[in-house]
């Protein structure tokens, strides 16, 4: 009897919303239209419309009032209210949901940072200790390297000492060639 009385009350609630919201609309068409194309019996129309949805409005009100007492009393009688029982969860509590990460990063965060730490000191011993025979090795890589470098500088400066011997003889002997063309 309760449970059927709810459901007639929400029924009647969700028409009460229906009415209300046709009555907002055809206020707003009106309110938009005011003064333009809607006038003389358009306008009588739905302003009658409007009075009509009122009087609905106003019989719904009565029936949901009406109904609310019938649910009160209905209520009243022991046993018409019957609680529904919480539902049995399956599964680990939710406590375990927040303390389950919580434990793991207590355990694996300071097992990641030791692990770091023991990379980083391994490959700081590595470098530190690089061979003798590696470093000979590179220390004749190195004069090779300067010899070399040293040996094309003095080729360098040889060419550009013929360059500049070459282009003094060249101008010397342009002028000399000039000279036997005039007193020719």
């Amino acid at each position: 009897m309760y449970e059927a009385a709810r459901a007639h009350r929400n029924a009647l609630g969700e028409q009460m919303e229906s009415l209300e919201q046709s009555r907002h609309s055809l206020l707003r068409e009106l309110e938009d239209h005011d003064g333009s194309d809607v006038a003389g019996p358009a306008r009588t129309g739905m302003e009658q419309r409007i009075v009509i949805l009122d009087q609905r409005i106003a019989e719904l009100d009565k029936n949901i009032s009406t109904v609310d007492a019938q649910i009160a009393r209905t209520a009243s009688i022991p046993g018409a209210v019957v609680e529904k029982p919480d539902p049995v969860r399956q599964g680990p509590p939710e406590e375990m949901y927040v303390i389950g990460p919580i434990v793991a990063l207590a355990v694996l965060l300071p097992m990641s940072i030791a692990f770091a730490r023991r990379i980083w000191r391994r490959s700081v011993t590595t470098v530190l200790t690089m061979p003798r025979e590696l470093n000979d090795r590179l220390f004749q890589l190195e004069q090779t390297a300067e010899s070399t470098a040293l040996e094309v500088e003095r080729i360098g400066e040889g060419q550009r000492f013929m360059t500049k011997l070459l282009t003094e003889r060249g101008s010397h002997a342009l002028g000399e060639g000039a000279r036997v063309n005039e007193t020719v």
